[in-house]
């Protein structure tokens, strides 16, 4: 190779000479949407199969490299240009369907969402993710383009995408770095009026970095990724985009800095301000400083001014249950990279660095990624209803005083795509019988109950063959994965042959991390042996996954049951598939009887894994977590346990392993195998049907992306523009309002609580409560005295507790007031209220800001606190701590 460090190389772009006819093609291949239309698919296996299969699915790639011979051919096949017509006119549908906000009665007019991530898998050729959090990504993308949210994608280009995966002869993980080869993939470089790429820059310690936009078209959806890899770089900073989730904390830092200042920037360049901008999870927190920085710069504003109305215009999304999963930086690192940055946010150091802590006075604690964007987001949300409640009690401190279930994390379930992991022979299916409105409106919970009108035999043949599709396709991979381990002939072919197309097939793939307990099934290596070894109903496993390859417990995991499959006697009977990715993903999701999951409890955000199976009716075996645990019923799949909680991890494998091997043996085996004459196992069929026809109007990513909007997205746009009127009069005034409360807050006071009755009172009656307060220099407008009621436990703690609004009765002089209201018994038994202040008057529009609530009883003072602007005083840090 003759690199551009010896000679001086001039480069130019070779691209396809596809005859005229077939020129709708390229167009087709450049926008993902072929990614979830298999009759768009379908054109380019026709063009050569066994390429399609070599160039990893990339219709880009395809095209530069077919014969000329065979483009020629089909020039001039009439039924394959009727089939690209129907193609490209569906495509047109497409771009001019119009948008659901505009068929209802709260479109907002004209504006748009930035949607930030690390990642974004959108089909296997563009290796660009690493798992549950880029495929939720992609999906989120490509529901936003069908229901015709303005909606922009920002990310990374990695040179190197994620690492591919392969076990040696020990079952020990080993990795590989593919070099992506971007201009054959379905990307485009992004160029200004003088046809060059456009390029954005920023200062990374003592150097600028220099940063190339490159655009994936999603349907109607662009989402634009940033690159690093440019010879105006230092060699250390190309490689910043070098990889996923690779190196240490240092490259984490930068790549972080890239996505959220660099993404901000990069949209601007080529005209793009979003309304609002989306953070999914915090690896994209750094976009919140950089808008702060250009309000300042436009509006001369001071950090909180500039802070409330960018904050107002941001969405936060937590995908992690634990603190140990979230990027967290050492102080100096945060130090060494913003030292030339932070006195453009009119804020000094240890102001910056508060924003990332929990407790804004520890000067010690590392600044966090997640705490940043929750500091700088009007909305906070969690993935699954189990979820919101654990992100609620971790990121509690930061609202001390507030009752848990009133920390503002909600949260919105996940969801698939449905198009981009239903088999094709499903979709026909439903087709038939559903007509096509299943996919034009997924939601639709009418529609999906034709699925019950669905023939028991039909559904059943779809599904075998999707089976022995699956199982084929694992012998070819099988039988590559021993080749390439140096196994004999014969060895490979008994191994092979023993994966059986009729038994039951139990999937596994997901990542290999520790929590996800990935042996849990070896645990009784006695039990397990015979279940694999019943010819009467038999019983198989298909495993996949990747560890970080930092992940030594991971990757020991995998280890184990490769080692399993290669010394027992049934162990033929447990394949693990290398190197998962979407392109695996989909044959197991669509091929296996049951899909499973198990957790620790709690440590599964979502689990969106199961939900693609379960739209394929294939039957979930999980933990209660995620989003199993707030939708099972034995109609649609089986529960590990109950979601108890034990005093050991060693406990809860034991216990919940045993409680597997009980569902196996005693439900899910006899039910499978129970068929009639026909051959068809009908309890089995009509599970599968209620599982599509409950889960897949539920768990899909046009209802999540409608909740969003709904729940999120239009709330922050209102806020935001509400804000931003009169240059910005709402924001500034919010600002020094919150300031002005921080002050008076510590001489606030509850002087006096009316007692509630000592006579037992009927249900539905009311107990009038009357409450004195100090507010000192406070208007009685400026704040909101709530009573906090609900049941008493034997604690005399309040449980299920709400909280209602007192009415001003009367100003008593000297700062004191007099307020009012009543507490409504609708229950009968031990009820109780407390009293409490919060701030007040319409710009707050119910804000739970950190540090700012007085209950009766305790003091008046900011724990917590929030951090505040460099020019309030001279020590920020001391003021809050106060």
């Amino acid at each position: 190779m003759l690199s551009p460090e010896i000679a001086r190389i001039r480069s130019f772009k070779v691209i396809p000479a596809l005859p005229t006819p077939l020129q709708p093609l390229m167009d087709i291949a450049y926008n993902l949407w072929w990614t979830w239309h298999p009759e768009a698919v379908e054109l380019f296996v026709r063009l050569d199969r066994t390429l399609w299969h070599e160039t990893n699915h990339n219709p880009v790639k395809l095209l530069g490299t077919v014969s000329q011979q065979q483009l020629d051919t089909f020039a001039k096949d009439e039924n394959f240009l009727n089939c690209l017509n129907r193609v490209c006119a569906n495509l047109q549908r497409h771009l001019n369907r119009v948008p659901w906000l505009a068929t209802t009665d709260h479109d907002p007019g004209p504006w748009s969402v930035g949607y930030f991530c690390a990642e974004f898998g959108l089909t296997e050729c563009l290796p660009i993710y690493s798992g549950g959090l880029g495929c939720l990504a992609g999906d989120h993308l490509k529901a936003a383009g069908e229901t015709g949210l303005p909606m922009v994608g920002v990310g990374l280009l990695y040179r190197h995408g994620y690492f591919q995966q392969y076990l040696n002869t020990d079952g020990w993980q080993q990795e590989y770095m593919p070099d992506l080869d971007f201009e054959n993939l379905p990307i485009h470089r992004v160029r200004g009026k003088d046809r060059r790429q456009i390029r954005v820059s920023l200062q990374m310690a003592n150097r600028t970095v220099h940063i190339a936009l490159w655009r994936v078209i999603v349907g109607r959806i662009s989402l634009y990724l940033l690159d690093t890899n440019l010879p105006d770089n230092d060699e250390q900073d190309r490689s910043i985009t070098g990889q996923l989730y690779g190196g240490d904390m240092e490259l984490r830092i930068k790549q972080e800095i890239v996505l959220g200042i660099g993404g901000v920037r990069a949209l601007e360049a080529i005209g793009i301000r979003p309304d609002v901008c989306h953070m999914n999870e915090g690896h994209s927190a750094f976009l919140a400083l950089e808008r702060i920085r250009r309000l300042i710069d436009e509006f001369d504003l001071s950090f909180d001014e500039a802070r409330e109305q960018a904050a107002a215009s941001h969405v936060f999304t937590t995908h992690t249950p634990v603190p140990a999963g979230i990027d967290r930086f050492p102080p100096d690192m945060v130090q060494q990279y913003f030292k030339n940055y932070v006195g453009l946010l009119r804020l000094d150091m240890e102001g910056l660095l508060a924003l990332g802590r929990e407790n804004v006075s520890n000067r010690a604690e590392f600044f966090s990624m997640a705490v940043l964007a929750i500091r700088t987001c009007s909305g906070a949300n969690g993935v699954s209803r189990l979820h919101g409640r654990i992100s609620r009690k971790m990121w509690h401190q930061i609202w001390p005083n507030l009752p848990e279930h009133e920390v503002p994390v909600v949260h919105v379930t996940n969801g698939v795509h449905a198009r981009s992991w239903l088999s094709g022979d499903l979709m026909h299916l439903l087709d038939r019988y559903l007509g096509n409105h299943w996919q034009t409106n997924p939601m639709d919970h009418e529609v999906w109950a034709a699925v019950n009108e669905v023939p028991d035999e039909e559904l059943w043949r779809v599904h075998e063959r999707r089976r022995q599709r699956l199982i084929a396709w694992s012998r070819r991979q099988l039988r590559r994965q021993l080749e390439n381990r140096g196994s004999n002939e014969l060895d490979i072919r008994a191994a092979c042959d023993n994966l059986s197309p009729s038994a039951l097939t139990i999937g596994f793939a997901r990542r290999f991390a520790t929590y996800k307990r990935g042996t849990l099934f070896l645990r009784d290596p006695q039990r397990l042996h015979r279940m694999l070894m019943d010819s009467q109903r038999p019983v198989q496993f298909l495993v996949a996954g990747k560890s970080h390859p930092a992940d030594g417990g991971g990757k020991d995991l995998i280890r184990q049951i490769a080692r399993f499959a290669h010394e027992c006697e049934a162990g033929y009977k447990i394949v693990f598939l290398e190197n998962y990715d979407i392109h695996v993903a989909r044959y197991l999701v669509q091929g296996c009887d049951v899909w499973l999951n198990n957790p620790r409890r709690g440590m599964e955000a979502s689990g969106t894994s199961g939900m693609k199976a379960a739209i394929n009716g294939v039957l979930n075996c999980s933990i209660r977590d995620g989003w199993w645990d707030e939708i099972y019923d034995t109609a649609v799949g089986w529960s590990i346990g109950r979601g108890e909680e034990y005093a050991t991890h060693e406990m809860a494998d034991d216990l919940e392993s045993k409680a597997l091997y009980e569902l196996l043996e005693n439900q899910i085996l006899p039910l499978f195998y129970q068929r009639d004459g026909h051959g068809v196992p009908r309890q089995w069929v009509a599970r599968m049907k209620r599982c599509i026809s409950v889960l897949a109007p539920l768990y899909n990513t046009n209802r999540m992306v409608q909740e969003y909007t709904e729940r999120l997205y239009l709330p922050a746009l209102h806020r935001a523009r509400l804000l931003r009127q009169d240059r910005l009069k709402g924001s500034i005034e919010l600002a020094h309002c919150k300031d002005r409360l921080r002050r008076a807050w510590p001489k606030l006071s509850i002087e006096q609580v009316s007692e509630p009755p000592e006579s037992p009172i009927g249900v539905n009656e009311t107990v009038l409560v009357t409450v004195v307060v100090h507010l000192g220099e406070l208007a009685a407008d400026e704040v909101q005295v709530q009573i906090y009621s609900g049941s008493v436990d034997n604690d005399g703690g309040l449980i299920d507790g709400q909280s209602s609004d007192l009415i001003h009765r009367e100003d008593l002089g000297e700062g004191r007031h007099r307020f009012q209201g009543s507490v409504q018994s609708i229950a009968s038994g031990r009820h109780g209220y407390a009293v409490r202040i919060v701030p007040g008057g319409e710009i707050f529009d119910q804000i739970c800001e950190p540090g700012l609530i007085l209950w009766e009883g305790v003091p008046s003072h900011l724990p917590g606190g929030n951090p505040t602007r460099q020019d309030d005083m001279a020590d920020p840090v001391t003021a809050e701590s106060e």
